[in-house]
């Protein structure tokens, strides 16, 4: 009996240090995954404001660039199978210190610097040597904290499926921005700004003017027609009194309706007199209404011209972005407001969206990021970075017949950071008032993005009319009936 005891224990000995060996093995396996990825690196120099960084699937690893190169590098983690990071081109539209996932049991993300609403970001995060996140591009924790202060919002960002890094290029197409317009953006910019300011106010002031003769002009006719129907009423008296006279048969009779007729007379004359003078009054006060009427209307105007050229000056103060679509034939263009959004994020504007001709449109051209590293005085320096397959970079800008009005009003202004995007693909779904331009490849897995909730993408309530300055550009804007249910909708996806 003893001997039949010891032999199970001495299998059970036996079986558990065979496990320790496997999982000594396994353990050994993912430590030598991890030693495989290289370390993190800083460049050798001062490191400026970071303006691009690359996300490379194929390496799992990002790269951040400034205007005089690479400038920090580390491994990251991306996501899995079935849930795969996007490849496409992004910019980072949040930032949150302390995210926690809604989705994955509370998960900390910290660091997070979000580039869609429905939840794909830069984050910090474990990285097991290979891709393992459900979407997110995760980084080294001390690499992402490292890095939160230094970003903006609006950073482009590009995820690639192979490796990539920006090369210097250059192309008549990009943009030449003109040296006096840029020296004269900002006094342009306050200049028409207090016009904008002026035009409001005067707006409001004639609108309010014209509401007051708009009253008094309705008052005045209400009057008048008292007036209309006091006069009629005794003339309808008068000819009755004559009536009477004229049939009176004795002197007694004649007298009395003598003395009738001689008072309806009276009478009529007065209201007749007054009449004159009501209508005077009414027709002088509906003069003074239509024209108080035509200056709100002009002023109304104004405010509008003065607005949109108070806008557009401020928007030349900021890098703007430009989309070609090969997929719709459109040329869209975007900048960052720097207005905060409730429900998080800033608004970017997007009132240009306008045809685009380009050659043999039924031919791939290819996804190229075009980005403005610098201004050296001569002009902005450009690098290019092509993504997939297609058409190569100056080839790409040489099928793009791009507007000349756009270019007009963009052009001499473009400063550093600006970027131009030309790409088969469609803008994304995700691509919003509280984005840049987001734009994924169709050949690519989408997982970690098409298993997400769509975000919301009504367009962003109407400002409310009380706002000064710049016309709501950068003051809070009224919310449409709806605006309740988006944000409670936004509320959710925003922590995804």
């Amino acid at each position: 009996m003893f001997q039949l005891l010891v032999r199970p224990s001495r299998f059970s000995t036996v079986v558990a240090i065979v496990a320790i060996a496997a999982l000594s093995a396994m353990t050994s396996s993912v430590g030598a995954k991890e030693r495989t990825q290289s370390p993190q690196e800083t460049a050798e120099r001062e490191a400026g404001e970071p303006i691009l960084a690359i996300v490379s699937i194929k390496s799992q690893r990002v790269t951040f660039y400034d205007a005089d190169g690479w400038i920090f590098s580390a491994p990251v983690s991306t996501g899995v199978k079935g849930r795969e990071t996007p490849a496409g081109i992004f910019a980072i539209i949040e930032k949150d210190i302390d995210h926690h996932s809604t989705l994955y049991d509370d998960a900390s993300m910290p660091h997070m610097q979000r580039l869609t609403w429905n939840g794909i970001a830069l984050h910090g995060g474990p990285l097991p040597g290979y891709a393992a996140s459900h979407g997110c591009v995760r980084m080294p924790y001390g690499f992402a904290e490292k890095l939160f202060d230094q970003t903006q919002i609006g950073m482009r960002v590009i995820i690639a499926p192979s490796d990539v890094t920006p090369v210097d290029f250059s192309h008549p197409a990009l943009l030449e921005p003109s040296a006096e317009a840029l020296a004269l953006a900002p006094t342009r910019a306050e200049t028409l700004d207090r016009d904008a300011a002026e035009a409001a106010e005067m707006a409001k002031e004639t609108k309010r003017s014209a509401a007051k003769a708009a009253r008094e002009a309705a008052s005045a006719k209400a009057a008048l027609r008292k007036q209309e129907w006091l006069k009629k009423d005794a003339d309808a008296d008068l000819r009755d009194a004559e009536r009477v006279a004229a049939a009176a048969k004795t002197d007694k009779a004649k007298a009395r309706a003598e003395v009738r007729r001689a008072k309806a007379a009276v009478r009529a004359a007065e209201l007749a007199t007054k009449l004159d003078t009501v209508r005077a009054n009414a027709t002088s006060k509906v003069d003074i209404a239509a024209k108080a009427s035509d200056a709100a209307k002009e002023a109304a105007a104004k405010k509008v011209d003065t607005a949109k050229a108070a806008k557009d000056a401020k928007l030349a103060l900021e890098p703007v972005s430009i989309y070609v679509s090969r997929a719709t034939q459109k040329l869209y263009v975007r900048r960052n407001t720097h207005k905060p959004w409730p429900d998080g994020g800033e608004v970017f504007d997007s009132s240009i969206e306008v045809p685009v001709q380009i050659r043999d449109p039924d031919r791939p051209i290819g996804t190229h990021v075009f980005t403005a590293m610098a201004n050296d005085g001569a002009g902005l320096r450009w690098t290019a970075v092509t993504i997939d397959d297609g058409d190569d970079a100056k080839d790409a800008l040489d099928r793009v017949r791009f507007p000349k009005d756009v270019l007009d009003r963009i052009a001499p202004t473009a400063l550093p950071k600006s970027s131009i995007i030309v790409s088969d693909e469609p803008l994304s779904r995700e691509t919003n008032y509280r984005t840049e331009f987001i734009a994924v490849l169709s050949d690519q897995p989408q997982g970690g993005f098409k298993n997400r909730r769509p975000t919301v993408t009504a367009p962003p309530p109407p400002v409310a009319e009380t706002c000064g300055g710049f016309f709501g550009l950068f003051c809070q804007p009224s919310r449409s009936p709806d605006h309740r249910r988006r944000r409670r909708h936004n509320d959710e996806v925003r922590r995804y």
